[in-house]
């Protein structure tokens, strides 16, 4: 080997030995230190933090929809209704739970416990405090965190595609048409929002300098980034919520299409452990928003610059479940509020229009990072500007790509003729054809008919 491609080897592996030092270098000497028993304390309060918030949002969704819609909702179990979702979790338990004759057995029974699995685990290092032990639990100091890793967000993003496998797997296994196509479109869907939401992940690593949660949450002590980097918050919002399968992006179970998609053969607690996990992942995606873009465990603005303990102690936790609540009502907004968008549709948006303004944004904030990074100091007033120009950017794409267009007159009278039996059979019109109008009888009554009417008035 040549001395040049000695030296180039040599500065690349200069480069990643300072790489590994730096990743190892994190301050994440608080954690791992707890005893075993607190460890399996803290373990089961992020189990039941989960279920219990789960059980609320079923109601709580179920609550504003019938808002929304002018109706009563929930209101037999429990007081005020508040314990339907409890009772729809023990009717579920007691309904027959069927395996499909023509199913792959194994795989059906283990896919909608591969789709829950991962939704729990992701809870591990969402912190729900700062990391300096300011808590006691039974005389021990501690932190609001079971673990954090030098690459805690990567681990999150590695168990939410781990669930997706859940999904298309009871698909595929159920042995049905519907569910398959369900469980296709599902791994399209997480092919397609990921990228996006990896690159919106990506513009929050350069500004705090960590994948580290706790760090990320740390690195938002003056400003949240939801202000420093608002065009990552909305391609996040927007692929959080395909990512979990909701409306307007719950085409995997598109009831109207494919009468439930992926789990139209589950019954009994197979089906309802799919529902958990949905729930469970949505839970998970807004707690990560959080971390990410507000401020995580830190109280809001006008709170904290009044108080100087709302960030300290036990209140964190609060201000923690007040934004993963806020979140999940804005995915309950969504749901009451627009349509299913069409597998096109969702396509385009998620290929055309988040990834390529992902790609420029995440540009754009390297670029103003390393102006920083150089002592320029109008970076990040430039970021503020074009930050917001991006965003009315974007929401004027998605704006233009979902409205009704209305073809003009002339388009519409050069359209060929539609004959719905040319080929034998009916068949529905491809966009922009048009039927042609039904013949109808000409009414009878005495009002349309002049030779009737003049006869009863002779009469």
């Amino acid at each position: 080997m040549s001395t040049p491609a000695l030296h180039l080897a040599a500065d690349h592996l200069a480069v990643g030995q300072s790489a590994v030092s730096q990743l190892a270098a994190e301050d994440l000497t608080v954690f791992g230190v707890d005893p075993w028993w607190l460890v399996v304390i803290k373990a089961v309060f992020c189990f039941a933090f989960l279920v219990v918030t789960v059980l609320i949002a079923i109601v709580w969704e179920r609550k504003v929809v019938a808002w929304m819609q002018l109706r009563i909702g929930p209101n037999r179990h429990g007081p005020w209704g508040m314990l339907q979702s409890l009772a729809d979790g023990v009717k579920l338990a007691l309904k027959e739970d069927l395996v499909v004759t023509a199913s792959d057995k194994v795989v059906f029974i283990l896919a909608p416990v591969i789709s829950a699995i991962p939704a729990f685990l992701a809870v591990a290092v969402i912190p729900f405090g700062p990391a300096d032990h300011e808590i006691s639990i039974f005389g021990t100091r501690t932190t609001m965190q079971l673990t954090d890793l030098p690459v805690a967000m990567l681990y999150i993003l590695a168990a939410a595609s781990v669930g997706i496998y859940g999904i298309v797997l009871a698909g595929w296994a159920s042995g049905s048409t519907y569910p398959l196509l369900g469980g296709v479109r599902s791994a399209a869907q997480m092919v397609s929002y990921e990228i996006a939401m990896g690159l919106s992940f990506a513009a929050v690593f350069i500004y705090s300098g960590s994948m580290s949660t706790s760090a990320i949450v740390d690195a938002q002590t003056h400003t949240w980034f939801v202000c420093l980097l608002p065009v990552s918050f909305v391609i996040y919002v927007i692929s959080m919520v395909g990512e979990t399968n909701r409306a307007p992006f719950d085409l995997p179970e598109a009831e109207g299409e494919l009468v439930g998609g992926f789990n139209t053969e589950y019954s009994s607690l197979k089906f309802a452990m799919f529902m958990l996990a949905e729930y469970i992942n949505m839970v998970t995606v807004s707690a990560v928003a959080s971390i990410l873009f507000l401020g995580g465990w830190r109280a809001p603005w006008p709170i904290s610059t009044f108080w100087a303990g709302a960030n300290h102690g036990w209140w964190p936790l609060l201000w923690m479940i007040v934004k993963i609540q806020l979140l999940l009502f804005f995915f309950i907004w969504l749901r009451g509020t627009l349509p299913r968008l069409r597998y096109d549709q969702f396509m385009k948006l998620g290929w055309k229009v988040l990834i390529p303004v992902s790609l420029v944004w995440l540009v754009m904030v390297a670029t103003f990072r390393a102006l920083r990074n150089k002592g320029y100091s109008f970076g990040t007033d430039v970021l503020y500007v074009g930050g917001a120009v991006v965003v009315l950017l974007l929401l004027s794409i998605v704006w233009d790509m979902l409205r009704k267009r209305e073809e003009p007159p002339a388009a519409a009278a050069e359209q060929p003729a539609f004959d719905p039996m040319a080929g034998g059979f009916p068949v529905p019109p491809l966009p922009g054809q048009q039927l042609p109008p039904v013949p109808r009888r000409r009414s009878r009554t005495p009002e349309s008919v002049p030779a009737l009417k003049g006869a009863d008035e002779d009469a």
